[in-house]
């Protein structure tokens, strides 16, 4: 509404290709719940065009979209860096841009935008109104505002409780043991009954696919949707159905944590506990929203309890527990294990979602009191139901006795689908035969087995090549931007704001580099 009373207040008419606000969002379902909000003013002010830049659809659609006309562009950020700098030929009027919105500012960062939204502050006009919207603050939000912003003034919106969750929230959370976890949700969820929203938060797009299939099973009369970051194409399709569903559980990873809004949802259930504390009170806000009621629960191993007083200390959240019913762990673990049985699909799903979470509470930011080494990790695969142990780097030398696998040869296992499961013989005739597990490429460094990396090492190898080819880009468009003449660019920066732009890279490099103060740096900055 703000955005549309400051480009609506100009005198003069806007064009069909002069564009006066954009909004950049991080996800593509927070844009389009924001262009559908925003489509309902829109009908009261005709004149007026807006067009969603997000994926899932191709570049060409887009384009000729944009030839038709716009005056507020809400996106996500690679999507428009996209468009502004491959295809000039739309001839986007971006020189009276108003106001620019960055949604969800600080997971912006998060999901490393950084780059890119600095490539797309390139193109857009200095002389203009920028709104960083979040419900936390990051360091690197405070550097983003260094450096993107002149004059920036910070604007607080929160209520006169010192708390951070809505009044009308009630917190909870409850002490389960880590192989009866996915009984107790279940027989939670029954007690509740099957007329209403749920959303349950996992840590890893691994576990909604594998857990997804389970609750499923285990809960016929309720409709069970999954939806996470990996999903592409058919993403807002299951959003979009959980919306309309009268009642329903989604499944999801904190993709859907922050800005969402959907109506009716009476319980998030947190089956893990979020990989950022400021992430606990994103998920619980999908609850309790505009003055409704709403009900939040938190699911805790014995070893995760010190989670409850770290929340009330660094989210000034209070969280009542509760006790939960176990008792159809055998119920659910017969469940898990028949169904890997049955298809070799749900096998590999089952252990990889017990891969990804055992890497994923490694890297934990509270991982001074969520320690791995205090799980019972053999009682944790029986929550997994797993058939048998994966082999893995980060269980080397660690106690897994407590596990009980039923006995049953994994080689017979079969796939559903007859298709793969024929592929699947082949590769294990050739593996009886050979000694050697065929692998896709045929060459002759097939025989040579891929010696196992810790998470850790493979970790900092990808963050090395994240950061070469950040580095490359920037040069890149430096130097498109540099090499091109005054008269083609009137979109790009000229010669005084890209020299500008070096000198605030190279503050930032010397302020990181500790060879300036926090002082000098601010007074650099005009703070």
């Amino acid at each position: 509404m703000f955005i549309l009373l400051l480009i609506n207040k100009r005198l003069e008419k806007w064009r069909i290709m002069e564009v006066g606000a954009i909004v950049i969002s991080p996800t593509r379902e927070l844009a389009t719940q924001i262009s559908e909000i925003l489509e309902e003013f829109l009908k009261r002010i005709p004149l007026m065009k807006q067009v969603l830049l997000v994926g899932g659809v191709t570049l060409k659609e887009d384009v000729e979209r944009l030839k038709k006309g716009v005056n507020i562009i809400v996106a996500t950020p690679g999507r428009l860096q996209d468009i502004l700098s491959n295809y000039n030929s739309i001839n986007l009027n971006i020189k009276s841009l108003e106001f620019l919105a960055l949604d969800e500012a600080d997971r912006l960062l998060d999901l490393g935008f950084s780059n890119t939204l600095n490539s797309i502050l390139s193109y857009l006009p200095r002389l203009r109104r920028t709104g960083l919207f979040s419900a936390t603050q990051t360091k690197e939000l405070q550097q983003l505002i260094r450096v993107g912003l002149r004059n920036p003034a910070l604007v607080v919106v929160k209520e006169k409780s010192n708390i951070s969750t809505p009044i009308n929230l009630n917190n909870s959370y409850a002490i389960v043991q880590p192989e009866c976890k996915l009984a107790a949700m279940i027989n939670f969820i029954r007690s509740k009954g099957f007329r209403t929203k749920y959303m349950i938060f996992l840590s890893t797009c691994a576990c909604v696919d594998y857990f997804s299939r389970i609750v499923q099973t285990l809960l016929p009369s309720i409709n069970v949707f999954a939806l996470h970051g990996k999903m592409k194409s058919k993403r807002y399709k299951i959003f979009d159905e959980f919306r309309q569903a009268e009642s329903g559980i989604l499944i999801c990873t904190d993709v859907m944590a922050r800005g969402i809004d959907i109506s009716e949802i009476e319980w998030v259930i947190q089956y893990d506990p979020p990989s950022t504390a400021s992430s606990f009170v994103h998920r619980c806000g999908r609850t309790a929203r505009i003055g409704n009621k709403g009900n939040a629960l938190l699911l805790l191993l014995e070893t995760e309890d010190a989670y409850v007083d770290f929340i009330k200390r660094n989210q000034k959240v209070e969280l009542q527990k509760i006790e939960l019913n176990q008792n159809s762990v055998e119920e659910c673990l017969q469940c898990m294990r028949n169904l890997q049985q049955k298809d070799r699909l749900v096998f590999d799903k089952a252990n990889r979602a017990f891969v990804s979470y055992i890497q994923a509470y490694g890297k934990h930011e509270c991982n001074l009191i969520l320690r791995l080494k205090d799980i019972n990790l053999g009682m944790l695969a029986m929550g997994f139901g797993l058939l048998r142990m994966p082999r893995m780097p980060e269980l080397k030398g660690k106690d897994v006795s407590s596990f009980v696998g039923p006995e049953v040869d994994i080689n017979s296992i079969p796939y559903a689908n007859k298709q793969r499961e024929l592929h699947r013989m082949e590769k294990l005739t050739t593996y009886q035969n050979t000694g050697v597990w065929p692998n896709k490429n045929n060459n002759r460094n097939n025989n040579k087995r891929k010696q196992t990396e810790s998470w850790s090492e493979t970790k900092k190898r990808k963050l090395e090549r994240q950061e070469k080819r950040s580095k490359r880009q920037e040069k890149k468009i430096l130097k498109q931007q540099s090499s091109t003449t005054s008269s083609k660019k009137k979109k790009r920066m000229d010669k005084e704001d890209i020299e500008e732009l070096a000198k605030d890279i190279a503050l930032i490099k010397k302020f990181k580099k500790k060879k300036i103060s926090q002082e000098e740096f601010d007074a650099a900055f005009a703070i």
